[in-house]
């Protein structure tokens, strides 16, 4: 067991030998350093890394070559509390645009919007081969003030939309969009 000797050396009185348990404080000391560790795992597990580059830095040149154009992308418009509007754009180019009505959101989605962007996706979509390993890509523009479950629910409509795409020899249903998002 671990103790302190107090010794207080030469001298009339007698000396005092006292013993401390440091065991309990050795408990202590580990139960809080354990505690110090598995806390710092938590703390990097719950971040999501986000940055306000949109549509985001480049990561590969495009497949094309320099003189390519760029691919069109389906914007769905939120800011109005009456209606949605998707348009397929190539960079500031409005190639066509639609309106739907915003119903009453039913069990958190809007199927209305979701029936129209699979329309829309089948009508317009580039990426429609299974052999095709990229997606269309649609930039949902929110407010900054849209509540969050009515952004899922945005979200959701537009992940309505499904392709196949072969994987190892098989054909996996996924979403038809990569989804970017844009504030107003």
């Amino acid at each position: 067991m671990a103790g302190v000797s107090v010794d207080e050396g030469k001298g009339k009185r007698r000396s005092m030998d006292s013993e401390i348990n440091m065991i309990p404080m050795i408990d202590l000391l580990m139960v809080t350093v354990s505690f110090l560790l598995i806390t710092a795992v938590w703390v990097q597990s719950q971040r999501l890394e986000a940055n306000a580059q949109v549509p985001g830095p480049v990561t590969e040149p495009p497949p094309c070559g320099a003189d390519c154009k760029e691919e069109a992308r389906l914007h769905v418009e939120t800011s109005d509390p009456t209606k949605f509007v998707l348009a397929w754009k190539e960079g500031r180019t409005v190639l066509h645009s639609t309106e739907i009505a915003r119903e009453p959101r039913r069990a958190g989605s809007y199927p209305a919007l979701a029936a129209r962007v699979s329309e829309e996706w089948k009508a317009s979509g580039s990426h429609r081969d299974a052999s095709d390993k990229r997606f269309d890509r649609a930039v949902v523009h929110a407010a900054n003030d849209m509540p969050y479950s009515e952004l899922i629910a945005v979200m959701d409509a537009v992940a309505h939309a499904k392709r196949g795409v072969s994987s190892g020899g098989k054909l996996v249903e996924t979403t038809a969009f990569e989804v970017t998002f844009a504030t107003d």
